[in-house]
């Protein structure tokens, strides 16, 4: 039995010598391998470099350029989208008693401007309103110099005094009939219809 049992212990200790030598030859065989994956990939690189003949400057200015035309299509796409939204108001409201518009609304009316300048077939007809204040013939003036006021804008930044209509309602036809000053103020508007 003691035999065995030396035999037990040599086999145990000849196999912990094979893997205490086997553990470092199998490190060395992975990091053998990595660094000749590495020099691989960098001679893919340099070979798809040197079939398309672009040095690092010339990919680095490739790219450039590729950042800067996304850059201009995303400017693009927004430019788009702004332009849209300005063209679907169509309802410009005004202080009371006064006949010009607001300087918050002339970019808006600069991109209706530029689609009807852009549009020659195209026609609007300008509506203008007045709350229930005031007599009905001074509204209909009202909302006739608030129509006028938008008109020439529009003709200004380049639309064609052809492809507008001014019609005053006056305090005809307001959008809100109640007599409080959000109703007023509702009221006094002009207001673009595309024919």
């Amino acid at each position: 039995m003691m035999r065995s049992l030396i035999l037990c212990t040599n086999l145990i200790e000849r196999k912990m010598k094979l893997y205490y030598l086997t553990k470092p030859i199998l490190a060395f065989a992975l990091a053998l391998n990595m660094v000749n994956c590495s020099s691989t990939s960098q001679e893919v690189d340099n070979e798809n470099n040197s079939d398309t003949g672009e040095s690092g400057i010339e990919a680095t200015t490739r790219r450039a350029q590729e950042l800067e035309a996304e850059r201009q299509a995303r400017a693009a796409a927004a430019e788009e989208r702004i332009r849209r939204s300005a063209l679907a108001t169509r309802v410009f409201y005004f202080d009371f008693d006064i006949a010009d518009f607001r300087q918050a609304d002339r970019d808006i009316l600069n991109f209706h401007a530029r689609d009807l300048a852009s549009n020659s077939n195209r026609r609007i007809r300008i509506e203008g309103h007045a709350d229930e204040r005031g007599t009905r013939e001074y509204n209909l003036a009202l909302g006739e110099r608030r129509g006028n006021s938008i008109v020439n804008y529009l003709i200004v930044n380049g639309a064609s005094r052809s492809q507008i209509e001014v019609v005053s309602y006056g305090e005809e036809r307001p959008a809100d009939r109640g007599d409080s000053e959000v109703s007023y103020q509702r009221n006094r508007r002009v207001e673009i219809i595309i024919d």
